[in-house]
């Protein structure tokens, strides 16, 4: 399975001074089975995270000792877990949170790492080779522990633990940007635009940052599935949110606990879901780096 840490490796870069076509894009998307796969998969899961409640709603607040460790049955069809909360409610209270996450620190991560990339990328020479220097040590320091650290210290919430995880996840995004924009910054629309007394910020604006789209796309997809691993594996090691607000890891982690009381509802949907939204995630965003890795209409 493939990972933004992955794409950093193998960057495709779009045609020099042709933005990405996004019609384009979603046309080659259409033709390629494990993109549309991934793509519908992420659809349908994204609609039971949060459109699901509206036809299932439950309560995920209030413990209900009396029906707890219920059997899937009428009225639960995925049963309920040890504090008698509704399997199928937490699962979609719990996705749509790590969707949120994933999302909010992809988007944080990728901005920085942008700007952050194209500005050394276009700078070159003394200045670009200390910010990878800063990059290259930044990347020696193990990501997880410095996350449970903070976790640990801090209040957990949605909002925090989207900036902590972007805060650290931008390197990638910034070796991508800065490869892209090295490819891109002595190609004659680039040069063309210099001479005509273009500033360093309407370069990066209107120039790079437009051409290296294709690379930025594919990165968020792949940032999004790396963010939602981490929510988990800070859920399951008991560092992710706190109560009321639920999280697949921590799910994962109470039934792991009652594995061996044959509980296996508190297993296996929470780690279908985890496993099918990181490979529909992987699926599309592998479609898309083929798709805006090919010369746009």
């Amino acid at each position: 399975m493939t990972t933004a840490t992955d794409a950093a490796t193998e960057p495709e870069s779009t045609t020099a001074g042709t933005p990405v076509s996004m019609r384009s894009v979603l046309r080659r998307l259409r033709r390629n089975p494990l993109g549309l796969t991934g793509g519908l998969l992420l659809a349908l899961l994204a609609g039971l995270c949060f459109l699901g409640p509206l036809f299932h709603p439950t309560d995920q607040t209030t413990v209900d000792l009396v029906n707890a460790a219920l059997p899937p049955g009428p009225g639960h069809p995925l049963g309920t877990d040890t504090n008698g909360f509704d399997v199928l409610g937490r699962l979609m209270e719990g996705g749509r949170v790590s969707l949120q996450i994933g999302l909010l620190a992809a988007i944080f991560a990728t901005t920085i790492g942008t700007v952050y990339g194209a500005v050394a990328g276009l700078a070159g020479g003394v200045v670009d080779g200390f910010l990878m220097r800063l990059v290259d040590v930044m990347l020696s320091v193990p990501f997880l522990f410095f996350v449970l650290i903070l976790s640990a210290r801090f209040h957990a919430n949605a909002l925090s633990l989207s900036l902590v995880i972007g805060g650290f996840s931008w390197l990638i995004s910034a070796r991508l940007v800065r490869g892209e924009v090295l490819t891109l910054r002595v190609r004659e629309f680039v040069l063309a635009a210099q001479v005509m007394g273009s500033s360093r910020r309407r370069l990066i604006l209107t120039h790079l940052v437009p051409n290296a789209l294709g690379v930025i796309i594919v990165n968020i997809t792949f940032q999004v599935a790396d963010a939602i691993l981490v929510v988990a594996a800070l859920g399951f090691l008991g560092f992710g949110l706190t109560y009321p607000t639920a999280d697949w890891g921590s799910q994962l982690a109470s039934g792991v606990t009652y594995i061996s009381a044959g509980y296996w509802w508190l297993i296996y949907p929470v780690g279908g879901c985890i496993i099918l939204t990181v490979l529909a995630l992987n699926l599309l965003a592998d479609a898309l780096r083929n798709a805006v890795g090919k010369r746009t209409d």
